[in-house]
């Protein structure tokens, strides 16, 4: 069996990796993180004319219909680049609550937008510190109208459009938002990551169209799983791209007379990282694998992607700043940038404990349902 990507799979990434180095540049990533533009635009643009946010949004809603393993490919490159655009938010969050729930005439309004680029979107789903559970919503919706506070809302500030979790007439619902419309208050919010902006959005009376009739629990856990085996491959590339910064730092500083990469103490640091890399990138195969197919080990491939990512993401961004001593810590070296997008990532969908217990209880009830069986 053959568990690689195919040769135009290949292709395509390349084709990303090209056009993120020259649009995705570390001037680039500077300029926003270091501003108050919320997103790149020219990046963001360039993005839907290479058909990457509707790889997976299907042809007939304006997409290029290409599947899930393609979206993870240009996942993986987007994270290697630490691309300043709310990516995740739009393409693997809006878009899949819109193609998991919404009917044909929401479908037909939002998605040939996010193709084209048109549109910026996010999940609202957050109101306080810790994991996110329907009890713990307290956000509104009564006579087609919301009222409620979101924070932290990523890309928030600069969406257009929001799926928001809020109680209803007959418990949580999803509902979408327009963001730019009356009863809505945006203001921007301080994260480790500044490329990456989120806000606190409040809404009082904003008018609202409901997203499904359905369980949004099911509908909120399906798309999550989607999003982390996605978030995950984009762990994957920044923690390869550290991991090749520590590695040729280590090759050219030189101390006391010798390459540091030749010192046994760098050599296990290098070595760390790889072996968390490479662990991750395999657990993200099978989660690759189980989104595309629509395999019921998704669940649990997609939690197992997830820790293994973030851990590795985390644990590689760090190390990176370690080889490369204490120039690793300065503003004018790029370890940071990697630095903070990994911790921010790490929260993105739930916290690395969240996704443990879910892991731990999805791994649970597949040995029960065995054993019954």
């Amino acid at each position: 069996m053959n568990f690689d990507f195919s040769d135009e799979q290949k292709q395509l990434r390349d084709s990303a990796r090209r056009f993120l180095e020259k649009q995705s540049s570390v001037a680039v990533v500077r300029r926003v993180l270091e501003g108050d533009e919320g997103y790149d635009r020219e990046l963001w643009q360039g993005l839907a004319e290479m058909g990457f946010t509707g790889a997976a949004i299907p042809e007939e809603f304006g997409g290029a219909g290409l599947g899930y393993l393609e979206l993870c490919v240009i996942a993986e490159e987007l994270g290697r680049a630490v691309a300043p655009v709310p990516f995740s938010s739009t393409v693997y969050l809006a878009a899949e609550f819109l193609l998991a729930a919404g009917n044909d005439a929401q479908k037909k309004n939002y998605l040939p937008k996010i193709a084209a680029g048109e549109v910026i979107g996010t999940f609202a789903y957050a109101e306080t510190a810790g994991e996110v559970t329907a009890e713990r919503i307290k956000a509104t919706v009564s006579g087609g109208k919301l009222s409620g506070t979101k924070i932290p809302v990523a890309d928030g500030a600069i969406a257009d459009f929001a799926v928001v979790a809020a109680q209803g007439g007959s418990g949580l619902g999803l509902y979408l938002v327009d963001l730019t419309g009356p009863g809505v208050t945006r203001t921007v919010v301080d994260t480790i990551d500044p490329s990456r902006k989120h806000a606190r959005i409040v809404f009082d009376g904003a008018p609202v169209e409901q997203l499904g009739a359905g369980n949004a629990e099911a509908v909120i856990e399906a798309v999550y799983d989607r999003a982390a085996v996605l978030t995950a491959f984009e762990q994957v590339g920044g923690s390869d791209r550290a991991l090749e910064m520590a590695r040729d730092y280590a090759l050219e500083r030189i101390a006391f007379g010798r390459q540091i990469g030749s010192f046994q103490a760098i050599k296990h640091i290098l070595a760390d990282m790889y072996v968390s890399a490479t662990l991750a990138r395999s657990n993200c195969y099978w989660g690759a694998y189980a989104l595309s197919t629509g395999s019921a080990e998704l669940p649990e491939a997609a939690a197992s992607c997830r820790v293994s990512a973030t851990r590795a993401f985390q644990h590689c961004s760090t190390n990176n700043i370690q080889v490369h001593g204490g120039m690793g810590f300065t503003w004018q070296f790029d370890c940071h940038l990697y630095y903070k997008r990994s911790n921010l990532l790490a929260l993105n969908l739930g916290s690395l404990s969240v996704w443990e217990n879910r892991l731990i209880a999805r791994m649970r009830a597949r040995n029960s349902a065995r054993d019954a069986a």
